[in-house]
């Protein structure tokens, strides 16, 4: 019982950690876009936040509550570094593909 209750208590803490990455992740995606492409572009935002676009780096709910305990830990200048080592490169990537560019 005590090992259910713990499994239980892991899958609650992944989930809130991961709502708090995915609010992150969102407003910091919405930050680089704005700066990069000077305009909203709803269907970038879309394709760099999907789970599919997540899953490059692994689990998609992992990646996300990895981004919510770096927040969490350091706040959203943590979260944007955080972002920004290890998603940026391949948010470049994707935009370059996009606009014909390797």
């Amino acid at each position: 019982m005590a090992v259910n209750r713990m499994k239980e208590d892991a899958v609650r803490l992944e989930r809130e950690e991961a709502w708090l990455g995915d609010a992150a992740l969102s407003l910091v995606v919405r930050e680089w876009i704005l700066a990069r492409e000077g305009r909203l572009e709803a269907g970038l935002f879309a394709e760099l936040t999907s789970n599919q676009f997540l899953s490059r780096l692994g689990p998609p709910t992992a990646v996300e509550a990895e981004i919510g305990r770096v927040y969490r830990d350091g706040g959203l200048e943590a979260a944007r570094e955080w972002i920004g080592g290890r998603l940026v490169p391949h948010f470049e990537k994707n935009l370059n593909r996009r606009h014909g560019r390797s």
